[in-house]
């Protein structure tokens, strides 16, 4: 199997439990399944939770052979895509980055309502909980709901979601500082990436030096990803990237080109870039996992969307 199709295969994997998870029953509104279904369902690359499949998939190799060995780490890798799936309807709406496209189709609130795309938002924050409490042995659900609710909260997306506001309503007046960007993504765009990798191994109860390697490679993953984002907005085609481009000046929002410049930038990415590929030097080389995670790191400065 080639690493192409391992991915394919997760994706595969993926995008079938997220149909079946995102069904609900008939005492769902038909207009708030609809909303939720149309931004978890969308085209997507997957990749958060692809992280959690392969570094579950990397720390319990023993698993190979097993039928249905990702039925447990599913549950995570959907309660993560929620996550995400909910953090950018919310950060499309007029209250925020006022997008009207998103992975190529109309935005949430642009499809339905404002109001619906609220709590669609809000009901796959809590299906990602709920499908969490799925997991076995239950001190394990215990252990990955407080991770992604730590990644997603006031410490995380969220709190790195305020930081963005603040500097860029001018509320904070404090001098712009690489150093304050960088704490800003690491929870708005790194805290989910990094917690991806996390919730992998703790399923697979991973050694504490691998759960520490995991760590570190998602620290720098979602700064290099972060990163290669600002230069997207910058350097991007907006059908190929499938949402509006060019507004981060246009919104005087902070972003690495802005005090780096572009070649500052790209050079940052490549250093993440080279720092996470480090902390996978602590695992077997041949594996597929481990494969497909230096790919996904060595592929983002030059992604498309």
């Amino acid at each position: 199997m080639t690493t192409q199709t391992y991915a394919e295969t997760l994706r595969l994997e993926i995008n079938t439990a997220l149909d079946a998870v995102s069904q609900f029953s008939a005492d769902c509104p038909d207009r708030l399944r609809e909303a939720i279904r149309y931004m978890l369902l969308a085209p997507g690359k997957r990749f958060r939770p692809i992280l959690v499949l392969a570094a579950y998939d990397l720390c319990c190799r023993s698993s190979d052979n097993q039928d249905n060995h990702h039925q447990i780490p599913l549950r995570a890798a959907c309660a993560v895509e929620m996550i995400h799936s909910y953090s950018l309807i919310h950060d499309d709406l007029p209250a925020m980055d006022n997008d009207d496209l998103r992975r190529g189709i109309p935005t949430c609130h642009r499809k339905f309502d404002e109001a619906t795309a609220i709590l669609a938002g809000d009901a796959l924050q809590t299906s990602a909980f709920q499908e969490i409490t799925g997991i076995t042995p239950p001190e394990l659900a215990v252990q990955c709901c407080r991770e992604l609710a730590c990644a997603a909260g006031v410490y995380g997306l969220v709190g790195g979601q305020m930081g963005d506001i603040i500097h860029e309503k001018k509320i904070d007046h404090a001098a712009p500082a690489i150093e304050i960007l960088e704490k800003i993504h690491l929870r708005k765009t790194g805290s989910l990436i990094r917690t991806s990798l996390n919730l992998g191994g703790i399923i697979a109860i991973a050694s504490a030096e691998q759960l520490s390697a995991l760590s570190n490679f998602g620290y720098y993953f979602g700064l290099a990803f972060q990163i290669t984002d600002d230069l997207l907005d910058v350097l991007g085609n907006e059908q190929t990237a499938g949402k509006r481009l060019r507004k981060d000046d246009a919104m005087d929002k902070w972003s690495y080109p802005r005090f780096l410049g572009v070649d500052g930038a790209k050079q940052a990415a490549a250093e993440a870039v080279a720092n996470a590929g480090k902390a996978l030097d602590i695992f077997e080389q041949d594996s597929k996992p481990l494969k497909l995670l230096r790919e996904m790191i060595e592929q983002l400065p030059n992604r498309k969307k």
